[in-house]
């Protein structure tokens, strides 16, 4: 069986299993206690329990340092060095800032936002098809953020 590189990724980072979302949906109706589902389930369902050590196993996987990875997305220094030791849990436009910190594609972005438990990008949303268009074509943040400008949509980062 043929596995994408995500899938490896997936498993690399997590040793949990990955419970379908079928079976999750049935244990969910029959639980008597949300928060206990909740607590019990919360990492499990989605394969990861972290989201700070998915982004430093991706720094060992591409040869990269944290530090630049922040810098190039443009995060400021000390907040990034939170989001990677995982006592600060990022907004959806600091996870797309940190795709492109790291150089990533599309799908790769996706991921991402997934571990994140974040929104996935959708393309009949008009900022997220720039997002789109720049990660296709491996455009830098600096001109991801000037064609946002230039369309009048909100810049990455700019909290709303």
């Amino acid at each position: 069986m043929i596995q994408d590189k995500n899938t490896i990724m997936r498993q690399n980072v997590a040793p949990e299993t990955k419970i379908p979302t079928s079976l999750l949906l049935e244990r969910l109706f029959s639980t008597s206690s949300i928060s206990r589902f909740i607590k019990h389930y919360n990492a499990e369902s989605t394969g990861f329990a972290d989201f700070h050590r998915y982004i430093n196993h991706l720094c060992a996987v591409r040869n990269l340092a944290s530090s630049k990875v922040v810098k190039k997305a443009d995060i400021e220094r000390k907040y990034g060095l939170q989001l990677f030791q995982g006592t600060r849990k990022p907004s959806r436009d600091k996870v797309i800032q940190l795709a492109f910190g790291f150089g990533l594609g599309y799908e790769e972005t996706q991921e991402l936002l997934t571990v994140a438990r974040k929104s996935a990008l959708y393309p009949r949303i008009e900022r997220d098809a720039v997002v789109i268009f720049a990660l296709r074509r491996k455009h830098s943040l600096h001109t991801v953020q000037s064609i946002l400008y230039e369309l009048s949509l909100p810049i990455l980062g700019e909290e709303r």
